[in-house]
């Protein structure tokens, strides 16, 4: 097994003159998405200006539309970045996910209405009747906005497929839903949750100047100037402000596989997906990939006659049953024995297994997991790079699956920015991120009411004074 790991090592491993240069194309990139619409890293603006001031306060309802459940939150912002939050969750079924796409917004607006109906009923719920309230609707899918209660949906990913939704304003879609159900909320903005967890890190820590979501997908956002962007100057921005920008990052190398580090592995994983060619960048570093990078491998060495020799392998040939949580059971295993690693192969496979090859799948699992750390540490540095954060430092506020529950993870994303940056790598500190979904939609959905508000009293008190004017002769 040793030979076959050396071999495996050499494919998995990322060295730091490689990290290097993959974050220089990187840089280029999201330069180019800033510059030009329709690019690979489509650099999305959000139409979310500014941080909070930590003043927002009120009551904001927050919908969910995530890759495994439907959330639906109550969020009541205290001010002085404190907040309390009320939260249902619904699981999405993959029915759902491929079927048509008013019916899955339908859904989105039935369990809005149990979540309403339910804390309408407490005797102490915040929801009274006839009050309408704002809500931010985190629809985490690439979509491109001319305002922020509007987006198409450019493409579906993490596994979502649902017909009659790519190419139309998907916000629109919802408030059909939410007018047929006749629910007392106001869809008032429309974001990303990466967007939502930069805006709710930097509520509680201000320090914060980048989000990024490491789980069944991956992203960033960041707060970009608008005098450096072409594209954002070009529908009319005055550029002394400046704007959360949402990345897509996920289709970084996208198409053309220039700079990522492909295996044949994933070359599989990508062909076999619903999204040939796309998101190259998501495939090799997101939760929903890991599990099956490690069981491409471990079929590739069932073919070939070096694991589980006169067994019956079939149920670990099917697509996807190594679930990148067994990666993170299989790093984490205490014991001398590797009694975990005994106990998902019998369980879940009916396979036995020995100490030999035990060890290797623990090896192998840290080979694939230590690769994505190391290129999602590869995007922070591109960012960090583009907006000069390196001398002064700055957080980095990280959610998802992988970045919270993969063990050493984190500490492997700060490795890889030392191996491209040297000791100022230090400088970038990531660190368990505020719930974006919830919590930052509310916070967006507070700073746009206050926005409108604002603009809407000087356009009346320009109205007024403009009555008040003398007409010349």
């Amino acid at each position: 097994m040793a030979d076959h790991l050396r071999k495996y090592e050499a494919l998995f491993t990322l060295t730091p003159q490689r990290m290097r240069m993959i974050v220089e194309a990187f840089k280029e990139a999201l330069e180019l998405g800033l510059e030009k619409p329709s690019q690979v890293v489509p650099m999305i603006p959000t139409f979310v200006f500014g941080w909070p001031t930590g003043k927002e306060t009120g009551d904001y309802i927050a919908v969910d539309l995530g890759g495994t459940n439907l959330r639906v939150c109550l969020v009541t912002l205290q001010g002085d970045g404190k907040f309390e939050i009320t939260q249902s969750k619904y699981r999405l079924t993959e029915e759902q996910k491929q079927d048509d796409g008013q019916k899955l917004f339908d859904f989105c607006a039935e369990c809005l209405r149990t979540f309403i109906d339910t804390n309408s009923s407490e005797p102490d719920g915040v929801l009274t009747p006839g009050e309408i309230l704002p809500l931010g609707f985190t629809f985490s899918y690439p979509c491109t906005q001319e305002r922020i209660d509007h987006g198409v949906l450019i493409r579906w990913t993490k596994g979502f497929g649902s017909p009659n939704t790519e190419g139309r304003d998907v916000a629109a879609m919802f408030n059909e839903s939410i007018e047929k159900y006749q629910l007392p909320v106001k869809l008032t903005a429309l974001i990303n949750d990466t967007t939502g967890t930069l805006i709710a890190s930097h509520y509680v820590n201000p320090r914060t100047k980048i989000a990024c979501i490491f789980g069944t997908g991956c992203n960033a956002a960041y707060m970009e100037h608008v005098r450096d962007s072409d594209k954002i100057k070009s529908m009319g921005i005055t550029d002394d402000v400046d704007m959360a920008i949402n990345c897509e990052w996920g289709a970084f190398d996208s198409f053309v596989h220039e700079h990522l580090p492909r295996t044949k592995y994933d070359i599989i994983v990508d062909e076999s997906s619903n999204k040939p060619a796309e998101q190259s960048f998501e495939k090799l570093i997101s939760g929903r990939y890991l599990g099956e990078i490690l069981r491409l491998v471990i079929c590739e060495l069932v073919d070939e006659g070096v694991l589980f020799l006169g067994q019956n392998t079939y149920k670990i040939e099917k697509p996807y049953v190594i679930d990148t949580a067994f990666l993170s059971l299989m790093e984490s295993d205490p014991t001398d024995e590797l009694l975990m690693i005994i106990g998902i192969f019998n369980h879940f496979f009916a396979l036995e297994t020995t100490l030999a090859e035990r060890q290797f799948f623990r090896a192998l699992a840290k080979l694939i997991g230590r690769r994505a750390a190391r290129l999602s540490a590869c995007g922070i540095a591109a960012i960090v790079s583009k907006m000069g954060y390196l001398d002064e430092g700055c957080s980095v506020g990280a959610d998802g699956s992988l970045y919270n529950k993969y063990p050493g993870f984190a500490d492997r994303i700060h490795e890889g920015l030392q191996d491209i940056f040297g000791e100022k790598g230090r400088n970038i500190v990531t660190h368990h991120a505020e719930d974006g979904s919830g919590v930052g939609s509310a916070i967006i959905a507070a700073m746009t009411k206050i926005r409108k508000e604002a603009v809407s009293s000087t356009q009346h008190t320009r109205a007024g004074l403009f009555r008040r004017l003398p007409i010349s002769a």
